[in-house]
């Protein structure tokens, strides 16, 4: 799920002014305006921001006044609208339901348990960086077929991704946007080169092991998910090379971040609630998926969702225009007080009001390979250590808007 600016140095609602410090906590930049306002008018973004729960759940729900073709570019399936997006969604859905992804459950848990035994014990982790991006990028690698000799690439592209985010360059942001489809276009460029992959496609066995979906060096694995996403058609077509960029962007540029963070996020809430633990440990696997929500409810590091008004909405007391940029700000929603009350932990008793993953037509498509990832690496972690500590001298810290959750857990393993 991809996120867009919450607010710059300035936000105006009506005549008062707001000003918000460069290293504001989103949760608690939110938590305060949303006790005074519903909406905030983002002059310097151009952006109505959302605030509470059901402005935002009402805005996702309703896709006819509040469109997602906002970007000038090409996103799919979640920036497109009617029909378009149904096609797509349709075509991208075949490869994130159970189904499908459960071949793939066994080799998760292969990579959470390989890279759970290679960290260090009694040494300080940044646990989003050294945990949280590596059991990304080779959790994502091994779902799509991709070489493995990309990972030192795709981490390095992560702390890029960021690093412009937090400057809101615009001139960085394309550059390392750029940088990413052209990581992509490297992985393509083999399987659409169509006379070679024609004949591989055909010397290809169809009883092929999933289990074998890594690419091989120096050769394709035509049984792939990225191989598969080649030989789609949508309304009887080819997919272009542009709508095959953008599918794995979001895919891989968009989940391999927003993962890391999560993990963070997880981790974090380990250390500090420790007594937690041992139920978590016992846990089964939909009470622990159920737990991790909660977690990421809290502190929902996918910050939100863009949105363009089709014709005049009126939201509150506040008039938007037809072709008003609105923000569907998750973070905020996912901490009303007029739902969630004072924020106690309680899977069990918010889990149906969570929006962490959107909600609507254009709901996160990522969700239940996002949720499988995130309890893989959670058990294998509890599974490989017995006290996951805060180092000492050191403190979480959080990331800067428009990032949400923590940039540094510093944490020991034992």
């Amino acid at each position: 799920m991809m996120t867009s600016h919450l607010f710059d140095q300035k936000t105006v609602h009506a005549t008062a002014e707001v000003t918000i410090c460069k290293d504001s906590d989103l949760r608690a930049l939110t938590d305060n305006l949303r006790q005074a306002h519903d909406v905030i008018k983002n002059n310097d973004a151009g952006e109505w921001v959302l605030l509470r729960h059901a402005d935002v759940v009402a805005a996702a729900l309703d896709d006819k006044r509040f469109s997602s073709q906002v970007s000038r570019f090409l996103q799919v399936p979640n920036g497109l609208d009617g029909a378009e997006h149904e096609h797509f969604r349709a075509l991208i859905d075949g490869y994130l339901s159970k189904e499908a992804l459960l071949p793939y459950v066994s080799i998760f848990d292969k990579v959470a348990t390989e890279l759970m035994s290679e960290l260090p014990k009694g040494k300080m982790l940044n646990a989003v960086d050294d945990i949280g991006a590596v059991f990304a990028v080779r959790a994502q690698c091994a779902w799509l077929g991709w070489p493995t000799e990309l990972e030192p690439k795709l981490l390095q592209w992560m702390r890029n991704n960021h690093s412009a985010t937090r400057s809101k360059d615009d001139v960085k942001m394309a550059k390392v946007a750029q940088d990413f489809d052209d990581i992509i276009r490297s992985v393509l460029q083999p399987y659409r080169n169509t006379d070679e992959v024609a004949g591989m496609f055909k010397a290809s066995t169809a009883g092929n092991n999933i289990a074998k979906n890594n690419i091989a060096k120096n050769s394709l694995d035509m049984n792939s998910v990225t191989a598969q996403l080649c030989r789609e058609r949508i309304d009887g077509r080819e997919l272009s090379e542009a709508e095959l960029v953008s599918i794995l962007r979001n895919w891989t540029g968009g989940d391999l971040g927003s993962i890391a963070l999560c993990v963070g996020v997880i981790i974090a809430h380990i250390v500090k609630h420790p007594e937690q633990v041992n139920f978590w440990s016992r846990a089964t696997d939909s009470e622990l998926e159920a737990i991790i929500d909660e977690i990421l409810r809290i502190d929902d590091p996918f910050v939100s969702n863009r949105r363009i008004t089709t014709c005049p909405v009126s939201i509150g007391a506040h008039k938007l225009p037809k072709g008003a940029r609105v923000q569907l700000n998750w973070t905020s929603a996912n901490r009303d007080e007029a739902v969630f009350g004072d924020n106690d932990f309680d899977p069990q008793k918010h889990g149906a009001a969570n929006v962490v993953y959107g909600i609507g037509k254009h709901v996160c498509p990522g969700r239940l390979l996002a949720t499988w990832q995130l309890r893989i690496a959670t058990q294998a972690l509890l599974a490989h250590f017995t006290d996951i500590t805060l180092a000492a001298g050191f403190s979480l810290e959080r990331e800067q808007p428009p990032l949400g959750g923590y940039r540094h857990v510093p944490v020991v393993l034992s």
